[in-house]
């Protein structure tokens, strides 16, 4: 027969735990409810991408590169610079609104090409160093193909890599809160765990099913 004591002690531990499991889980739902819903509508998206047509916007830009800065740039060709001169990537920021950042170039004796990949698009520059012809090319394919390379982690840096990462951690602290609080709760709910067992044995019989 258990004593009162001890059915006092098993509450007060069981109260100990529904309190903190249900902190941890409001506040990792909280803080990851903008990039939950993000992910889910990209996720659906991302399925049905082959469905949603899309019109990239090509933008072209041609201009002459000032007699300078293309001395400084040959230069750091002759150097095999791993970067393109702090002066032009100023120049390119502040006169064509093109952002350069520590993107590695590609050279040749004939031209310097700078691939600028992006989410949601794509871009280029290529500039000659026997002339100083300049050459622009960003292709923008809507917000939708944006909002799945944000999904995706593509060409998005790393600082949103980290952010993935991090959002990642809180979805799994979000979800093992919750299976703990079913736990808790299983006695006065007799349905949890045949929908708890459903969930896991529906996407599997379907992978099985259907995914060869």
């Amino acid at each position: 027969m258990t004593s009162p004591a001890s059915s006092y002690s098993d509450q007060q531990r069981r109260a100990f735990w529904l309190r903190h499991l249900h902190q941890w889980h409001w506040i990792s739902s909280a803080l990851c409810l903008t990039a939950m819903l993000l992910f889910a509508a990209s996720g659906i998206t991302l399925n049905h991408s082959a469905q949603i047509e899309a019109h990239p916007r090509v933008s072209k830009k041609t201009v002459q590169l000032p007699a300078p800065l293309l001395q400084q740039l040959k230069q750091a060709e002759m150097n095999n610079s791993e970067a393109l001169p702090e002066s032009l990537r100023k120049w390119l920021l502040s006169q064509l609104a093109i952002r350069i950042g520590q993107q590695v170039p590609e050279w040749s004796p004939q031209e310097v090409y700078v691939a600028l990949p992006r989410p949601g698009g794509d871009a280029w520059l290529r500039i000659d160093l026997d002339n100083g012809a300049l050459e622009y090319e960003l292709t923008d394919r809507g917000w939708i193909a944006y909002i799945n390379d944000l999904h995706k982690g593509r060409n998005t840096g790393i600082v949103w890599n980290y952010l993935i990462d991090a959002f990642a951690i809180l979805c799994l602290i979000f979800c093992f809160t919750g299976f703990f609080l079913l736990k808790m709760h299983a006695t006065h709910r007799p349905s949890t765990w045949p929908i708890v067992i459903f969930g896991v044995v529906l996407p599997l019989v379907l992978a099985l099913t259907f995914i060869h």
